[in-house]
This record gives structure tokens, sequence and C-alpha cells, in this order.
């Protein structure tokens, strides 16, 4: 059913609301000031741009009022002339103030302005006008937060893709500034399996968001992508990324989630990428592994699947410092202890010495290579330690630190 046409107002009234715009304009102000605290803890500079924001709302208003609601007012125009720094400083709440204010003055002025006869009418073109803004601001800052969204992914995967390549560059560092992380320390690099709903078109932003919410939901930052199956995190702000992960496993796959070694900043986190994602590459081959998994927990399989770095940090730990002059005992309690199978009274038999010395010896050699032969885990990469070492020893040219024992 047709609504009938709406009355147009008189001439007189038209007339009263054309010349009043410095008046409105100069009760918005003042309304504001009054009103509004964000407007009063701007800068003089950024409240007089408000204020030509609010002097364009109006004039959009006479404008509309004048041709008689012809057409739908602009929320992009009202902003037209006012710098990009202020549509940052500036939020939809407070667009939306700006317009009740200005509908605001306008109702209060209704009796001034509006001919006899004519008031309902000009009070309720106010109205209209402040849903039709209201409609459009909305959908403007819809649309500029969808752009910012995606401006941030795409600054998001080229700051990871640089990570992963080691091109800590000053272009890294200008995208990790824009994106808040040029100050961020206590950095981790985590790669874990995407969970298989999320493989899919579509499925990847969802995967990436849902595990950006929930590490900063524990205070932690977080840059994320979705590698084809792989699902990628950098990590910051936190020096306990483990407890973080282990309350965030739902947002990854199946499999297990490995984490590099915590560095300083942003930029030495080439470093932790390589590690976990060797990590990850070696995990099949330790199938009791816990679902979050340290890549230096993986250092043999590392190694054994050509880790350079996993190699000499095997060998710098554990057979370097027995091998030197002062701990050769050690070193060869070590060798005796894993051949004999973990017994102390045939590695005593072995060496000619007491069992106690050979406990002790266990104990001296935990201290100084982090690694408890008593445990099978710890015993075996301290065997795939010392094989390493030995191999370095007698490459040509190299001198041994001291007589392998």
């Amino acid at each position: 059913m047709n609504q009938p046409p709406r009355r147009r107002p008189s001439d007189a009234t038209a007339l009263a609301v054309d010349q009043s715009a410095g008046e409105l304009a100069t009760l918005a102000s003042q309304r504001m000031e009054t009103n509004l605290r964000w407007y009063r803890e701007l800068s003089a500079e950024e409240r007089s741009q408000v204020g030509l924001v609010a002097q364009e709302g109006i004039a959009q208003f006479i404008a509309w009022f004048h041709h008689h609601e012809g057409h739908t007012p602009s929320a992009i125009s009202i902003f037209a002339n006012a710098p990009q720094e202020l549509s940052r400083s500036v939020n939809l709440r407070q667009t939306l103030d700006l317009v009740r204010t200005v509908v605001d003055v306008v109702e209060a002025q209704v009796e001034s302005l509006a001919a006899p006869g004519d008031e309902r009418l000009l009070r309720e073109s106010a109205l209209r006008f402040s849903r039709e803004i209201a409609f459009a601001a909305a959908e403007v800052y819809a649309g500029a937060a969808e752009a910012r969204g995606a401006w941030d992914a795409r600054l998001e995967a080229l700051v990871v893709d640089a990570v992963l390549r080691g091109e800590a560059d000053e272009s890294m560092q200008s995208r990790a500034s824009a994106l808040g992380w040029g100050e961020v320390a206590d950095v981790t690099f985590v790669v874990g399996s995407t969970p298989r709903d999320r493989v899919g078109p579509g499925g990847p932003a969802t995967a990436v968001d849902t595990l950006r919410r929930a590490v900063r939901r524990r205070g932690v930052e977080a840059l994320a992508i979705v590698q084809r199956t792989r699902l990628i995190a950098i990590l910051g702000g936190t020096r306990e990324p483990v407890r973080v992960l282990d309350d965030v496993l739902d947002c990854f796959g199946e499999g297990p989630v490995v984490v590099g070694p915590t560095v300083p900043h942003l930029f030495a986190a080439g470093r932790s990428a390589r590690a976990a994602l060797s990590g990850l590459s070696a995990a099949p081959a330790w199938p009791a592994s816990p679902r979050v998994l340290e890549a230096d927990a993986v250092l043999p399989e590392r190694a054994l699947a050509g880790d350079g770095p996993a190699r000499r940090a095997l060998v710098d730990r554990v057979f370097r410092p027995l091998a030197r002059a002062s701990q050769a005992s050690l070193l060869a309690t070590a060798t005796a202890y894993l051949e004999c199978g973990g017994s102390l009274e045939a590695t005593a038999r072995m060496l000619f010495v007491h069992p106690n010395t050979v406990r002790y010896r266990v104990g001296r050699i935990a201290e100084v290579t982090g690694y408890d032969l008593a445990t099978p885990r710890e015993a075996w990469a301290v065997r795939v330690a010392l094989a390493l070492g030995r191999l370095d020893a007698a490459a040509p040219g190299r001198v041994p630190t001291s007589v392998p024992g």
C-alpha cells in the first residue's frame, strides 16, 4: 500500500532553516563541549576538525530538508573534508554522538525555526535524517573495518613470511611496527596442523581468527597464518609459551604443536622458526612425544634428519663439555654406562671403580650436560650426541678436544 506523499514545509520554515546554519553549528559545538567527554579530551586542532564535521552534518540536513528529503544523506561526504587522522580518532559510537547532538540542537530550535503548523514536520525530518546518517555511518565504518582487516591480514602474512625466510630487514620492521609489534618482547614461533574442518575455502581465516582471539584472551600477542595444512603462529609477550598453548590446543589440528625457542624480539624470530619447523618434521620419529613439543626436546631426531644447528647444539651441549681434559672421566663413564645398559655395577666393573663412583659421575654428567642418563629418553639423546661428537672429532683436519672414551 503506497504511503501518501509527505507534506512540504512552508517557504517561511525552509528559509528559516536555511538561514540557521551558523547558529546551529555554534550551538552544536557548545553542546558537544558540555555533554561529550571524549570531545573535551581531544586536542584543540582535533576539536576544530570535529566542529567542521558537525557543520557539514548540519549543512547536509539543511540541504536534505530544503529538497524535501528527496535523496539519501551521505555519511562519507560529512567526513570528506576531515583529515584521515580524524577518522582514526573518532569511532562509530562517537560519530553517532555527533549525529545525536545535531538532532538535539535542531529539535531544541524547532519552535523558533518552524512556522506555525510545521513544528512536527521539522522534528520528524530531523529524526529521519539521524536515522539515515546512522545507518550510512555504520555501513561506512563496517566497510572501513573490513578493508583494514584485509590490509592487516596482508601485513601479518608478509611479516610471518619474512620471519620464515629470515629476512629481518627494514621493510619487515616497518610492517611489524604498523601491526603494533615494533616493541613486543619474548617472541616464540609455533607451528602445528590446521584443523581439518578449516582447511577448505574460507577456513584458514577462521582458524587464524580463532587462534588469535584465544591467545589474546590470555594476555599474549599473536601473529598467525595458515600455510597449506600448517597453522603457524608467532606469540609475543610471554616467557611461558607452552603454558599458553596448553590452554588453546583446540585451535590446532591433530598431531604435535611444536614450539621454537623464545627469542628477545621479532627480528630474531627466524632462529625460533627454523627450530620449530625442523622439530615438526622430526616429530614423527618420537611417537610418544607430548602434544605440545618444544623443538629442543627433539634435538636427536632433528640431528638424524640432517638439521645442522641441531647437530651442533647436541655436540656443544653434551660432547664438548664431557670431552674436555678435566672431564675425561665423565666421558668415559657416560660411554661405559650407555654400553652397559644403565647398570651401575656393570659400569663399575668395566671402569674398575666402585659403583658409588659411577653413581656420583652420572650425577655430575647431568649437571654438566642437562641430560640424566638414568632416563631412557635422555640417555638416548646423549648416545646420539656422543656419536656425533666423535664423528666431528675424527673429521679430517679437526683436532679432538681430548681422546674419546
